[in-house]
């Protein structure tokens, strides 16, 4: 998927609005796969991107988080950590599995299907020029390339 079109979409955010994301054309985006709102990992994550905000929107970015988690989720996981940006409820793993990122996962031995951690980074033509799958949830606005 490196250096090709990002695939579009339309979504619900937390709003329940409609989201496509060939609307956000002309603009530099952060786009986002996570398990699960509230959990220490997918918190950690994006705290740290809704820290570094001001630099990014600086720098011309758009950020967006996908998960699984209905809109009522996201409402309330934006509220609790005061988060400033958009999150997708992908409930059908629609734009997941688009992305190539729901995938089987195994923890205790049990096998289940989910989230593989991704984040793609998305110029203003529309194409990927970054993906980072071995993210590190603390630190993930270092790992973003913005010389795009």
């Amino acid at each position: 998927m490196l250096n090709t079109l990002a695939p579009d979409f339309t979504a619900k955010d937390q709003n329940g609005q409609d989201f496509t994301l060939s609307n956000l054309k002309g603009k530099k985006i952060i786009l986002y796969f996570y398990p699960k709102d509230n959990t220490s990992g997918c918190t950690a994550q994006a705290c740290n991107l809704r820290d570094n905000m001001p630099d990014l929107t600086q720098k011309g970015f758009v950020v967006i988080g996908v998960s699984p988690d209905n809109e009522k989720s996201h409402k309330k996981f934006i509220e609790k950590f005061d988060l400033n940006f958009m999150l997708i409820a992908d409930t059908d793993h629609t734009v997941s599995e688009l992305y190539g990122v729901w995938k089987e996962k195994s923890m205790y031995g049990r096998k289940y299907m989910g989230i593989n951690r991704t984040t793609f980074v998305i110029n203003e033509e529309g194409i990927i020029t970054q993906i980072i799958d071995k993210v590190k949830t603390g630190e993930h606005y270092s790992q973003i390339n913005y010389e795009l």
